[in-house]
This record gives C-alpha cells, structure tokens and sequence, in this order.
C-alpha cells in the first residue's frame, strides 16, 4: 500500500482522522513520538515562524524547503496546505502540486478564498469551480496522485445562511471530484450534521473553542479533526508567560518547576 493509499483509507476509518498540525521539524516529531497517524502543515504558523503574515506572504519555494525538511524527518504521511494554490493560473497551482507529490507529500488542502487587499473573500461559486476544475483535471492528466481536500469558508467569513452557501459549494466540488471537504469554524451540531447529510466526501473540521468533543464529532459522521494553528498560538502564549516568569524571579527557576 502506498502513503497516499494509505491516507485515502485514514478518512474512511471508524474513528476521526485527529491530524497533527505542524509548522516545523521538531512539532512534526512531537506528533508522531504520540502515535498521531498523520500530520499537515499550518500554512498560517509556517509563516508566522519564517516572519511573514497569513495569505501566500512566504514564497513557495520557502514554503517548500520547510516541508522537505518535515518530509525527510518523518516516516508518517504528511499533508500540505497549500492555501489558494500559490499561484494565479492553474498550471502554476499544478506545478506547484507537483513538486509537493514527487517529494513525498500526500495531500494539500486549498481553500476557495481569496485575500484581496489584506481582506479575506469568497470566491463566486462559478470562478471556484473553474479553478478547481481546472486543477483537478490537469493533476489526472499528469497523473500526479494527491488527496484534495477543499477548504469552504463560509461559517469563517461569518456570511449570511453560511449553511446553505456551505452546501452549495459542497455541490460543486463533488462536481470537480475533489477528494474531501473541510469546513474550518462550524461547530453547531446541527449545522455539521446537516452539511455532512448533503455531502459524499469525507468530512473535516477545525478545532473552535465551541467544537463538540470527538465522540460527538464521531457520530455526526466527522472524517477528520484539526487544530490549525491554535496550538502553534498556545505554545508561543505559553512561552510568553514563561519569560514573564523568569523576569520576575530574576531567575530561571520558574521553568524548571513541575
């Protein structure tokens, strides 16, 4: 079985798919010293660590030398995201997965938003499916093999019958033959439930301080469990209040109290 099929049956399985989100070699360790079965870069936390804000700042091929140097210190799978592709045509998007494929990784995620002007938006449904379209059907006719997992923001954008909008574009990406959806922010029940009843592919979402426990997430029908860049956030809070710490005892006695 290779990595990629054995990914593709990771979201078929019983339990959810609880991927580690990584951002560096020695977070990627930590992931899999657990037993995690699978880990994904945080794009947002990458950046963050090379000194960059969100939405495509780091160049790919900066981007691309931290992922090889996750890929050569792990023996689990590893996706990528990718976020809008990291290119504005779909051959640059394409060439970009490719290089991602041949060196190892397993599947991206790409998200049908846009940051214009510092601002986040929604593609229209139309100029989406065309990207992904697109994409999709050259990846098959380079047979470049990569678990697709598409990115819908709705309930992140905060828009108006985000459940409805949510499923519309569900429709659209099963038409592309994507291979999963991922919908970071939902964390209403019965939203959830009623997203995954209109869909076929395997189901994702992100860690939110209102997301249901995994057992819940489990028998909603849940494929798949991040975290995002949250923990990358809590470690570095955490690090922030042990300097605080430090400084106040004029000592480093702090850190190594249990």
């Amino acid at each position: 079985m290779t990595a990629i099929q054995k990914f593709r049956e990771l979201h078929q399985q019983q339990d959810p798919l609880l991927i580690g989100n990584v951002w560096d070699v020695q977070s990627a360790k930590v992931y899999e010293k657990l037993g995690y079965q699978a880990v994904a870069t945080s794009s947002s936390a990458v950046a963050f660590t090379l000194g960059y804000e969100d939405g495509e700042n780091m160049s790919f091929d900066e981007y691309f030398y931290i992922i090889e140097r996750i890929l050569k210190s792990i023996s689990i799978p590893l996706s990528v995201d990718l976020e809008g592709g990291y290119g504005k045509t779909a051959d640059e998007i394409v060439l970009n997965i490719s290089r991602l494929a041949k060196a190892g990784v397993v599947g991206i995620n790409i998200e049908e938003s846009v940051i214009i002007d510092g601002n986040r938006k929604l593609l229209s449904i139309h100029d989406f499916y065309e990207k992904l379209n697109a994409v999709i059907l050259k990846l098959k006719e380079q047979n470049i093999e990569i678990f697709v997992n598409v990115r819908i923001d709705p309930f992140l954008l905060g828009v108006e019958n985000a459940t409805e909008e949510t499923i519309q574009r569900i429709k659209i990406i099963e038409k592309a033959e994507a291979d999963g959806i991922f919908v970071p922010c939902i964390t209403d029940v019965q939203d959830i439930e009623c997203v995954i009843n209109g869909s076929k592919l395997p189901f994702s979402v992100m860690c939110m301080p209102e997301l249901p426990d995994f057992k819940t997430l489990k028998r909603l029908g849940v494929k798949r469990i991040s975290s995002g860049n949250f923990l990358n956030g809590y470690i570095y809070g955490q690090l922030e209040t042990a300097l605080k710490a430090i400084g106040e005892a004029e000592s480093f006695s702090p850190i190594f109290k249990i």
